[in-house]
């Protein structure tokens, strides 16, 4: 009996691996792609799109084509810009807001503003794109400009961090270290940077992880607010190879490549945090 439980085991791992090997192959399957054609010619990739080495050989000429044609440093500088502040913005106030809320449990204030935070995750943001278009350049006239890019960035992402930050301080951060903090003559403003901040570092790992990548990949926002040339980010400028008629693949995916890549190794700077920080406030200790 005990054998037979056993070989079932063994049987349903196996195929648990399988399908997760077909998963993940089907996951990558796209990036695998860019990564084999961004070497290819133009008539290569249109006629040997799966063949490692076309039949011209292996090139470099699409990656200076597309960073000439899409003024690369640029565009690049001005995604950075943009992904760190509004990154770094939205963990310090979501940090803070979210400590206020957890360690004044009876101020009804911080718990209703609590629940309006959560109630806005649900809201999509075509709903929002029209008015906000309308308001902030017709009324208020503050579009084409970075810093109004970034503050949106930051309003649109800071209800999750909330959330995120909320459940990782009321679990995992008892109110005694504070208590002693307080005793040895601590502000609460020099107890949350020397003391509470530095254990959420989980949390601020997995924070900065998706936004960075929600900020760094977004086309829809910074297509609405960003209409000058030389204030595009890479999701916008990539527009450039796609024409009417024809478009060039190779420029394209030489352009996905260089887009993917910063974003794909702070991934793996900060990978070993993300699980600990999305689990650190589901479970009550």
């Amino acid at each position: 009996m005990e054998g037979q439980v056993s070989t079932r085991t063994k049987v349903l791992h196996a195929l648990m691996i399988v399908v997760l090997t077909i998963v993940l192959l089907l996951f990558i399957a796209p990036f695998i792609l860019v990564v084999i054609n961004v070497f290819k010619t133009k008539a290569d990739i249109n006629t040997e799109p799966l063949a490692l080495i076309g039949k011209h050989g292996f090139t470099l000429d699409n990656f200076p084509r597309a960073m000439e044609k899409m003024n690369f440093f640029t565009v690049f500088g001005n995604s950075v810009v943009i992904t760190v502040s509004a990154t770094i913005l939205t963990i310090l106030f979501s940090a803070m807001c979210a400590y206020v809320i957890v360690r004044n449990p009876s101020w009804r204030f911080g718990g209703a503003v609590f629940a309006l935070m959560v109630a806005s995750m649900v809201i999509p943001f075509q709903v929002l794109m029209v008015p906000l278009v309308s308001v902030y350049g017709g009324l208020l006239n503050v579009l084409n400009s970075r810093i109004t890019l970034i503050l949106m960035h930051t309003g649109f992402s800071v209800s999750l961090a909330v959330f995120m930050f909320h459940g990782a301080i009321k679990t995992n951060i008892p109110n005694e270290l504070e208590e002693a903090a307080s005793i040895d003559g601590c502000s609460k403003w020099r107890t949350f940077w020397t003391i509470v901040f530095p254990l959420l570092k989980p949390t601020v790992a997995t924070v900065a992880i998706i936004d960075a990548m929600a900020f760094w990949n977004d086309y829809l926002l910074p297509s609405l607010v960003l209409g000058r040339r030389e204030l595009y980010t890479i999701p916008i400028a990539t527009q450039i190879f796609y024409g009417t008629y024809s478009n060039d693949i190779g420029l394209i995916m030489a352009a996905l490549l260089l887009a993917m890549l910063p974003i794909l190794i702070l991934y793996l700077f900060l990978q070993r945090y993300i699980v600990e920080g999305v689990t650190s406030g589901a479970v009550k200790g």
